[in-house]
């Protein structure tokens, strides 16, 4: 057994609200995907120059 208390919650890098805490992404916490359908009348590409 280890000397170290097991953490479950708040102070827990490997879970999702460790993860929200500390402000940090990973497997149990992915980043939102963009969606690039959304943005397409904002994105304009100038063929002039």
């Amino acid at each position: 057994m280890s000397s170290k208390k097991e953490l479950m919650g708040k102070g827990d890098k490997r879970t999702k609200r460790g993860k929200i805490v500390n402000g940090t992404y990973g497997k149990m916490r992915a980043r939102k995907q963009r969606n690039l359908e959304a943005h397409k009348e904002r994105i304009t590409v100038s063929e002039e120059k």
